[in-house]
This record gives C-alpha cells, structure tokens and sequence, in this order.
C-alpha cells in the first residue's frame, strides 16, 4: 500500500491526481481546437507558439491546486457523485479567480478568453465524465483488500477501529485470530465473539479459509502467544504481515503511546536529523520568516489597531513558552483575551468558545492572525516556521509527570504551525494533550523539508477555511 511521509495513501487518491492531470490537459487542449476548428491559421497560431505548453501547464496546475484545497483528492470524504460535481464546480470557480489574478501579474501567460473559456468547459466535462466512469471502476470491480488482526485485546480492537475509519483504503477486516483461549478472549470484550475466525494455531488454516490477503499482528500483552512460525510460512507465500502499531501509526498519522515502550522509539526507524538537514530548516527559517514579517506588516497595522480599539490592554501579548531544550521564552502574539483573564494568577488552557475571549479575539483565532507576530520569534532563533507548539511552563510541569515522552517534543524547536495543529486543532485538556503529543512524535520521526512543505500546505487550508480555533 503506498505511503507518504509514511502514511498510508489511498491508491483511489493517486489514481484521481494521475488522471485528472491527463484528463484536464487532454480536454483543455480539445476545447481550445473546437474553439478553433474553422479557423486553421489562429490555430496554428496557437498551437506554434512557443511557450504555449507552459501555458496550458500553468492553468493545469492551477486547477490541481485548488482541487486538492477543496478535497477533490480526499475519496473518504465523498458523499457520492452530485457532492463530486458540485466540488468540481467550485474548483473551477477559484481556479479561475487565481488564473485572473495570475494573468494580470503576469500577462505572458495569458491564454486567450475564448479558447480558455472553451478549454474550461471542456475540462469539466471531461473529468466529471472521467469521475462517474472511475466511481464505477472502485465500487463495482476492484475488491477490497481482506485482512485479518492477530489479536483479541484493545490494541486489537482500535486497529479494526482505525481501519474502519479509513474506508478510502479499501481494507475488509475479515475477523480477528485470538492468541488467547476463545473462552478467555471473548470473556475479554474488546472483541466479538462473532467475529473471531479461530485460535492463532490455526492461522494457516485460517488464511487459506477465508482469503486473508494482510495480517495485522496486535500483541499488546507481551505474554508471548503470538505464533512466529505459524505467521513465518504464511509470510513466505505471499502473505503481508504488519506490526499494529506501525499499521496505527501510518493509519492516523500519530504514534499511538498506550501501545509502544522505549524499545519501540530506540529501535524504529527514523527520528534522524542532520547537521545539514537542521542547518537548512534553520535557513528557510530565517529566509520564510523575513518574507512573512515583512508582507504581514500592513495586517499586523490592521490588526494591531483592531485590538487596541476592542478592548483595553495592549495589542501585543507576551507569555513564557517552552522550546528547545526546554529553555524558556517569551512568545509573541496578539491579545486576544481580556486583560484580566487570569487575574487571579492560575493558568488554565484556552477553551472553545472561551468566554474570556475579546470580541475580536475569536476571529483572530480562527483566522490564525493573532499568530503573526511569531515570525519575530523565529528569527531570533526561539522558534521554527514548523515544529511542535510551545507550551506554558506550568502546563509543562504537570505533563510531562503524567505523559510518558512528553519532553521528547523539547528536542526541537517549536512552530508557528505543527503536524498536531492542522491534524489536531483543538485542546484544552490532558487527554488533548496526549493526543497532540502522539501526532509531535509522529512528526519528529519523520521530520523533513518536504513534510514540513506539506504541513503549511495544510495550515493553509486551515486558515482559508477558518478551521482554525
């Protein structure tokens, strides 16, 4: 099964990209001859020019853009054709909206109005065509892969949960093989006793039985029952066999603590960070940051001036974070509360809907702008654009005695935005707090400038769509 950054990745969702580029050239191209088609010599014109493939390029990857930030890639969140349509449609709609602004900027990439208007329509016809055509393709003739847990404990039952919940993967949970007696594993309840398929000494038999084409092996006893040589013949005639916590762990993009120990960090691959590879994050750093800062300024005004007005207080807030190494410092951000929100000294994490919150707070939040000071953070060295989100030293103090590995997060210098954020926006308590530091792992063991490329992508999307808290 592909991955990214490694993750799991729906083959449905690589199919669709591969096609809709093919798709959307081919009938861009078509459009524009039928624009064309009694008149030879503009398209000739047309066709000769010689940057005339950029152009079609450009527009192409325009379009492709704006399909992934409105989830024309994301099959698990369809809900069938006319959802598809309609998404296509407003795609198109902002595609052209960036390729007016695009073309005003730049007037060298210009497509004419005529052709492009012909193009653009024969672009939603023909991948709308292509989608009902490949929507019939993945429900009608390629079959689920069926897979099998090895296990009857919880580890077992949240990998069929995580599974469950992926349904763009195309994975069938045939059942699950118990390493326990039948009697004890269902007298367990993390599983059903219908949907057990035998013990694990009949794993061979089991397999042959019921088709299983992946065995997922979820032991989170340690009390070593699980059958090695059983799974080993099984293995060598084809059959995949997956640790459970790395199945988890590519499933939902986190490193699922209750199921792994030390040995688990110290001998999994990943967690390598370079001289160089820290020295050039530190560079696009510096060069990301001063662009932002300066391009913000007019919004920072703006904004500045917007709180000064809605409330009394200063416009700049500062708070003692931790970051690398567990050093403190003073984080930057617009207020966004009252001034006499923890008058009585005790910190408490922010809340949805805090009534705390200013009048203008609440959008500043959601819109990530209180936020923008924080590129003064990251060039003084205190911050990354990338990374996990500082926390307050007293929050600090008392997870890091309830969390096992919460200081692992301090190795690195902590984001504007991080994988936790744009996977686990929200948090106000200790259990939150876990979760986002199994997604701040997950994201230290596969840290990457091309990740970390992919996380603002997403951080984007956040904040276009006022996702944001």
């Amino acid at each position: 099964m592909p991955r990214i950054f490694n993750q799991y990745v729906s083959a449905q969702t690589f199919s669709l990209l591969a096609a809709d580029v093919v798709v959307m050239t081919l009938s861009f191209l078509i459009g524009i001859r039928l624009r064309y088609l009694g008149d030879a010599e503009l398209w000739g014109y047309y066709s000769e020019m010689p940057d005339f493939a950029y152009r079609i390029a450009v527009a192409i990857g325009v379009f492709i853009f704006c399909g992934y930030y409105n989830g024309l890639y994301s099959p698990r969140s369809f809900r069938g054709l006319t959802d598809q349509f309609f998404k296509l449609l407003q795609t198109l709609g902002f595609a052209c909206f960036l390729l007016a602004m695009l073309y005003f900027l730049a007037p060298a990439l210009r497509v004419g109005r005529g052709a492009f208007a012909t193009g653009l329509a024969a672009v939603l016809l023909g991948v709308f065509v292509f989608r009902v055509f490949s929507d019939l393709w993945w429900r009608s003739v390629v079959q689920p892969e069926t897979v099998a847990i090895v296990g009857d404990g919880g580890l077992a039952a949240e990998t069929a949960h995580e599974i469950a919940y992926r349904r763009d993967l195309r994975m069938h949970i045939a059942g699950f093989i118990a390493l326990r007696p039948l009697d004890v594993a269902v007298a367990g309840g993390e599983v059903e006793e219908a949907r057990v398929l035998g013990p694990a000494d009949n794993v061979e038999d089991i397999v042959k039985t019921h088709r299983i084409q992946r065995l997922i092996v979820a032991d989170d006893r340690g009390q070593g029952l699980v059958p090695f040589k059983h799974l080993l013949k099984v293995r060598t005639r084809g059959i995949a066999v997956e640790d459970a916590h790395s199945v988890i762990t590519s499933l939902t993009g986190r490193i699922p603590l209750n199921a792994v120990d030390s040995s688990w960090f110290l001998f999994s691959e990943g967690f390598r960070r370079s001289r160089y590879q820290s020295a050039f994050k530190r560079l696009v750093d510096l060069v990301l940051s001063s662009i932002g800062l300066l391009c913000s300024l007019p919004v920072m005004a703006v904004t500045a001036a917007a709180v000064k007005l809605d409330s009394r207080g200063p416009a700049l807030f500062r708070q003692r974070r931790l970051g690398l190494n567990g050093q403190t410092f003073e984080l930057m951000k617009f207020r966004t509360m009252r001034e006499d929100a923890e008058a009585d000294g005790v910190a408490r994490w922010a809340e949805e809907n805090d009534p705390r919150l200013t009048r203008i707070g609440g959008f500043l939040r959601k819109y990530r702008f209180d936020e923008l000071p924080q590129f003064v953070n990251v060039i003084r060295g205190e911050m990354s654009f990338v990374g996990p989100r500082p926390e307050r030293p007293e929050f600090v103090e008392r997870l890091r005695t309830t969390i096992p590995y919460y200081d692992e997060r301090h190795t690195m210098r902590p984001g504007i935005t991080g994988w936790a954020q744009v996977c686990y926006p929200y948090g106000a308590t200790e259990e939150d707090a876990l979760r986002k530091l199994e997604y701040d792992l997950f994201y230290l063991k596969n840290v990457s400038i091309l990740f970390d490329i992919a996380i603002v992508f997403q951080t984007v999307k956040i904040i276009l769509t006022g996702r944001g808290r």
